[in-house]
This record gives C-alpha cells, structure tokens and sequence, in this order.
C-alpha cells in the first residue's frame, strides 16, 4: 500500500468512525420520550449508561483527527473534512447527553399527559428524521436537503414553544411541570445541534456556509 493509499484509508476511516456515531445517537433518541411514561424504570437506566459509550467514540475520533492533522499536513478538501468530524462529533456528543437527560427525568417523575407527551414525542420524531436526512444528504452528496435539514429545526423550535407556553399549564403538579420544561428543552436543543451537523455537512461539499434565511 503507497503511503497516499495508507493516508486515504485513515481519512475514510474518520469519517466513518464520525458515521458510526450519527448511527448510535439515531437509535438512541428512537423512543427516548416513550420511556418517560414507562412504570418500569430500567430502559430509562440503561439510557443514561449508554451515553458512556458516546463519550469515548467522540474521544476517539478527536484523537484520530489530530493524528491526521499532525502527521498528514492535510489541505484544501481533506483539511474540511477533518474538522467538520470534530465538530460533528462535537455535536453528536452533546445530542447524547440529552438524550441522557431525557432518561434522568424519567428517573425522577414519571409524566402522564397525554397532550405532553404527544407533543415530546413529535419533537423527537422530527430529530430523528433530521438527522436521518443529514446522512442521506452526505451520502447523496446533496447539498440543498442539509439546508431544508437546517431550516426544519424551526418545527422543533415552535413545538418548544407549545409546550413551555400554553400545553404546561394543563399539568397541575408543579414538579410534573418544571420537569416537562426540561424535557421541551433537551429535545429543543437536540434540534439544534442537528442542524449545526447539517451546516458541517453543508460546508464539507460546499466550502460555504449555510445561507441563513432566519
């Protein structure tokens, strides 16, 4: 293998390292919010744990990035795609430890409103389906669905607002709503680092940025 071989292989395998990471981060906000009204508490557990896991994918990749960086002297194309995967990792990393908090709130209260919850769960679904098409758009090399991607993160916004507004004060227990807040909020921020994913992406195919139409 020539040494310019050896050094493609290492860049693929960052960004398929960084693909990996997109891939447990999807599957573990797939269903996050049904666990908050689960009597059983365990799943909820076992959510918060896998995040460890997360942690030390997102190391790795950091540290594979700098050996490249160091070691290869990348430029032009290579030199955008080995920082978009730190800060795409960066992003991933900080989607799990919602997704985290989305299982402690489930270890404090369990949450019963039906109107609450369909609300969360929308939330959830729509970052799942963003971050789906972020991959989609990197593999299709489609740079026109990571800025519908990027403008998308506005439904996760409204919804944020739905429920810290009006949907909150149909739940009498103060404690049920505090922690419903939160929950508004961890997956409204989940939104928003995917969006910043799809900028990343945006900027890897392009070498621009998003247009901001905000």
């Amino acid at each position: 293998m020539s040494y310019r071989e050896k050094y493609t292989n290492d860049l693929q395998s960052l960004v398929n390292e960084v693909i990996d990471l997109g891939h447990i981060c999807y599957e573990r906000l797939q269903g996050a919010t049904g666990l908050l009204s689960r009597e059983d508490i365990t799943p909820a557990r076992e959510l918060v744990a896998g995040d460890k896991e997360v942690n030390r994918l997102e190391y790795n990749i950091n540290s594979h990035a700098v050996t490249l960086i160091t070691t290869q002297a990348p430029v032009a194309t290579d030199t955008r795609i080995i920082i978009s995967s730190i800060k795409i990792a960066y992003d991933l990393e900080r989607i799990s430890d919602n997704i985290s908090n989305l299982g402690e709130v489930r270890k404090r209260v369990k949450i019963t409103n039906e109107k609450l919850l369909l609300r969360l769960s929308t939330m959830e679904q729509l970052a799942t389906l963003m971050l789906k098409d972020v991959y989609t758009a990197y593999q299709e090399q489609d740079a026109s669905l990571c800025e519908e991607v990027y403008e998308r993160d506005k439904d996760i916004d409204s919804l944020f607002v739905h429920v810290t507004t009006s949907d909150i004060f149909e739940e009498t227990d103060l404690f049920v709503t505090g922690q419903s807040q939160l929950c508004a909020k961890y997956l409204e921020r989940i939104g928003d680092h995917v969006k910043n994913i799809a900028e990343h992406v945006y900027f890897v195919m392009t070498g621009e940025k998003i247009e901001k139409l905000d």
